[in-house]
């Protein structure tokens, strides 16, 4: 009927196949797969894998980046010693640390992406 009784059917499926396949592995779980996979599927997972590597360097270097001013702040200015505790300087650095890494990963994906993209530009 639609896509949440196909998705019921296809959980009672595989729940039944997984009990009666144990010893085959993933060979029933690929066949019989609810979603579509994308036609060069390891092309597509090497630049998602990408895309985590250069967030994950973004991060390091905006952690580093972020954490030295914050205490150095901590130490020498009145207002940031007596209200900033080590907690509030931990949310400073991990926010800078997550919104820099999925900042660069959005961007790394969008790139390939665009890249990737089949669009005929001539037409």
């Amino acid at each position: 009927m639609g896509i949440l009784s196909d998705m019921r059917s296809y959980c009672a499926q595989q729940s039944m196949e997984s009990h009666r396949h144990r010893s085959e592995g993933d060979a029933v779980n690929k066949i019989n797969s609810f979603a579509i996979a994308s036609p060069d599927e390891k092309r597509s997972r090497a630049f998602a894998r990408e895309s985590v590597v250069a967030g994950f360097k973004a991060a390091a270097i905006a952690a580093v980046l972020s954490a030295v001013p914050v205490v150095v702040a901590c130490r020498k200015i009145p207002w940031a010693k007596r209200n900033l505790n080590h907690t509030a300087q931990a949310l400073i650095i991990s926010s800078a640390s997550i919104s820099a890494f999925f900042i660069t990963a959005d961007k790394a994906t969008l790139e390939s992406a665009r890249n990737n993209s089949y669009y005929d530009k001539t037409a």
